[in-house]
């Protein structure tokens, strides 16, 4: 009995392998947030299985949010956190803080982790290269940006250079010389499209999309884009989950082959979802 655990070691190998193939040499982004950016053990989890997809020759694309790491700020410096329809309302100074958050100190503890377990990443803001370009939202969100525009050079750049780029969500304005603050799935999404992805994937801390909130049982593996406003109309999508699922419609939309919201707090789930036949988050396609 005792080599029964190798056994099995090698058959989940031996399963991933046609994983492996399909989506070798393909990018997948993942936005990468939440819980699964606050536990330690969770965030070791999704550095190692970002490492091995890289190993394996699968383009991984990192976008990251950081709203508790901005918040904790926010609080250090005496400053109160306010939302306005679930944004974090932005003004002056508050973007500041959410600047050097994201593009420094998040975007580049996320490269050093990364880079400490054989990684080769590579941090990049929404500001370099014209990366991310963005307009005012809503004078109601203060400096909170609606995307206008992605230009992918310099992410396709790192990756033929065999880097993961490690991007934050932070934009060049175009109506007003500014940065902007920019919606994390959003961002992800635009992104996806723009690099003709094969996949997007949301990290979340929900186990997907559930036919009833209160039962994890009645998780929808798959949803087609023609279900979705149903969906809507049924209460199934609502709240919070609305956005992520509109980010994922337009991914689809504009050329990405599916989408997948994941739960991030399930440990190694980024490998479950794309090497094994185990799909475990709900995929819109």
């Amino acid at each position: 009995m005792s080599d029964f655990p190798v056994a099995q070691r090698a058959q989940v190998l031996a399963e991933a392998l046609p994983y492996i193939q399909k989506y070798y040499g393909k990018t997948i982004v993942v936005k990468y947030g939440g819980n699964a950016m606050i536990s330690e053990e969770l965030r070791q989890a999704v550095i190692s299985d970002i490492i091995l997809l890289h190993l394996v020759g699968i383009q991984v694309v990192v976008v990251h949010g950081g709203g508790p790491e901005i918040s904790a700020m926010l609080k250090k410096i005496g400053k109160e956190s306010k939302f306005v329809d679930g944004l974090r309302y932005t003004d002056a100074e508050t973007m500041e803080v959410v600047q050097q958050v994201l593009c420094g100190k998040v975007n580049k503890d996320l490269v050093a982790t990364l880079n400490a377990v054989g990684g080769r990443a590579l941090g990049l803001c929404g500001m370099d290269a014209g990366l991310f370009q963005a307009k005012k939202l809503d004078e109601k969100y203060g400096l909170v940006g609606e995307m206008v525009q992605v230009d992918p050079a310099i992410v396709n750049d790192a990756l033929s250079d065999g880097y993961i780029p490690v991007v934050s969500t932070v934009a060049q304005g175009v109506d007003a010389d500014t940065a902007y603050n920019i919606n994390a799935d959003t961002a992800a999404a635009k992104l996806a499209a723009a690099l003709g992805a094969e996949k997007l994937i949301l990290l979340t801390d929900v186990r997907g999309l559930l036919r009833d909130p209160a039962d994890e049982g009645t998780l929808l593996p798959e949803v087609r884009l023609s279900q979705v406003p149903g969906l809507v109309k049924d209460g199934v999508i609502k709240g919070g989950m609305l956005p992520k699922v509109e980010c994922c419609v337009e991914a689809v939309r504009s050329g990405v082959k599916n989408a997948v919201i994941l739960d991030g707090r399930i440990p190694h789930s980024l490998l479950i979802e794309l090497l094994s036949d185990a799909g475990i988050g709900t995929m819109l396609l």
